[in-house]
This record gives structure tokens, sequence and C-alpha cells, in this order.
């Protein structure tokens, strides 16, 4: 009779922390099935990213770092004429410090070439931190590679970047209306206005209208145009309209005065208007209106006008305010005047 072999019985703490660990899966071929499935979601998910990134690029969504050299500042006639030193300044400190935060936009030109369409301040500050430091951290520029539909489209984008972030001078927006005409971008002004400042009101395009004539005037000749406030502004294109002479005079006194000030050359343009050539409104036959009777005010609601007193001094009185102007109204002039009326208070 054969002897039955007996069974050990199991071990307690076999499966436990202290016991050995098991292996793994039992060896074997991996089912195809599975590998095939898993292979095919991995290559799905491959290309889903691959077109994404594509779709990405070809809309101007992926910001790319481009060499500073590859983008062309010129490749559009820039709105902004130039830019404060102080604001270039911290403009610059901060890309030193947190780096470029915000891309600037360029077209594709082909041959590694692109084109600059908005971000001319911050490119040019990187150019300067480069140059300067020689860091490899200002060799190249974010930027995002729009693909307009045609140059008018890059103007426009141009144009409203700056309307955003950095409001333009009255002088630089009559300017780019002028420029981009003149390159065939647009067919008139007209068209360049509405395309360009397509957000602004009416009467905001109809200002930048009005500063063409100092554009087309007086664009080669002040040179610092964009300290032109809009009041001043439209006051010079009046005058420029009654006084065909006024751009001589104004090229000749510019000659005198230093030509870094500009200050002083909108103090200037100030003091020329104030003696700016007065229309010719009466006809040929007709007498000239006679003016007030002295020592009169005009009723209210009347026009006052300044009456010669004396060579180089005018007086004008108007709803109980007296203005004087001319050469002579110095402030010599009014300390004197300060002092004889205080006589004549003494009596």
């Amino acid at each position: 009779m054969a002897k039955r072999k007996r069974l050990t019985p199991a071990q307690p703490g076999y499966l436990s922390a202290e016991g050995p660990a098991l292996a793994g899966p039992l060896p074997g071929p991996r089912a195809p099935i599975a590998q095939v499935a898993g292979e095919a979601a991995a290559q799905a998910a491959f290309h889903d990213l691959a077109g994404e990134l594509t779709r990405a690029r070809e809309e101007g969504r992926l910001v790319q770092a481009l060499p500073l050299n590859a983008v062309r500042a010129d490749h559009l006639s820039r709105d902004r004429m130039g830019f404060d030193p102080e604001e270039m300044a911290a403009l610059k400190q901060s890309l030193s410090a947190r780096g470029q935060q915000t891309p600037i936009e360029v077209v594709d030109l082909g041959g590694g070439a692109f084109g600059l369409i908005s971000g001319w301040r911050r490119l040019n500050a990187l150019r300067d931190l480069s140059r300067e430091t020689g860091d490899s951290r200002f060799a190249t520029v974010l930027a995002l590679v729009r693909r307009p539909e045609d140059d008018a489209s890059a103007y426009v984008a141009m144009v409203e970047e700056n309307e955003i972030r950095a409001d333009l001078s009255f002088f630089e927006r009559a300017r780019i209306v002028r420029r981009a005409v003149a390159a065939g971008v647009f067919a008139d002004e007209t068209a360049a206005l509405q395309a360009l400042f397509a957000s602004a009101s009416y009467s905001r395009r109809s200002k930048i209208k009005s500063f063409l004539v100092v554009v087309d005037r007086l664009g080669d000749v002040l040179r610092h145009p964009t300290r032109l406030s809009e009041h001043l502004g439209l006051k010079l294109v009046k005058a420029l309209g009654d006084d065909p002479d006024l751009p001589g005079r104004i090229g000749a006194a510019l000659r005198e005065i230093d030509p870094e000030d500009g200050g002083a050359e909108m103090a200037l343009l100030q003091s020329l208007l104030s003696h700016a050539k007065a229309p010719e409104t009466a006809d040929a036959g007709s007498n000239p209106p006679a003016p007030p009777a002295s020592g009169t005010t005009p009723e209210p609601g009347s026009e006052a006008v300044f009456r010669p007193v004396i060579p180089g001094l005018s007086v004008k009185a108007e709803r109980g305010c007296i203005t004087l102007k001319g050469q002579r109204a110095t402030d010599e002039f009014a300390r004197q005047l300060e002092a004889w009326l205080k006589d004549l208070e003494r009596g």
C-alpha cells in the first residue's frame, strides 16, 4: 500500500509585510489587442497635439522666441515718432527684472525674416539691453506671428495696439494717416481715418483730420510736434488757414531757439499764434466795423474784440474782465500797471 505524504500547514506570515513580496504579474506575452489599442491611443494623442500646435502657429496664437536681428522694425511706417526717456528707462528696468511679459506682433516675411506690427518700444528696449549687457536673455524676443489679410489690416493692428496701451498724440495719429495713404494702403484720408480709428468717435476722427494740415505744412518744420496739445494744435490749424505765410515765420523763429527744448517750442508757437494775422473777412468796398467806444463793454452774449491802445499793446473788456495783449505786455509792464493802480486807489 502506497504511503501518503503529509501536507504541512500554511505559513501564516507568508503574505505579510515581513514575508516575501509577489514578483508581479505572471510572466507571459501581453495580449495583442491591448498592445495595439494602447499604441493607437498614444499615436492619436500625439497627432492631436501636433495638429493643435500647428493650428496655433498658423492662427498666431503660439508665442515664439525670435532672434532680435530677424525682426525688421521698419516693415511698416510707424505711428509712434519717439518715446519718453523716463518711460523707456522704466520699461528696460521691468524687462531686466521680470523678463518680457507681453509678446510683440510680427508678420512672417519669409526667409527667416519678420516684419514688426506692434511692440516697437519693447523691441527697442530689448535691443538696448542686449547691446548694453550682452546677456543672452535679451538676444531673442517673444512674438506672436500674425497673418494679416493685407497691409491695411497690419496698420489697423499697429494703431489699435498703441491706442489701447499708450495714447498717441494727435500729430502722430494724423501723420500715420498721411503715410498710410502715401504708401497706397488706403485710397484716401477718409478711408484711412475710418479704418485706422474705427473705434474712435466722429469728433475725434474730425480732430485727427484737422491735424493733417499741421502734418502737411509743418511736418518738416516742427522739432517736437508730439508736444502739441489738442487745443494748441487746433488753434494752429486755424491760424495756418488764415495766414499762408505762418509756416515761414515759424521756421525762422525756431532757428533762433534751442532745438532740444520742446517747452520753448510750444511757448514760441503760443506767442506767434497770439500775433497771427487775422483773416480778411470784409469785402473790398465795404466799411470795416467800428470798434467799440472807449470805456464801454460789449453787451452780454456779444463777442468782444481787442482794441489797439498804443503800438504793441491791445485791450479787450468783456463781462467784467479786462485783457491786455501784445509785445509790450511784459512782466515789467504788469508791475508798472499794478503800481499805477495802487497809486490811483490811494488817490
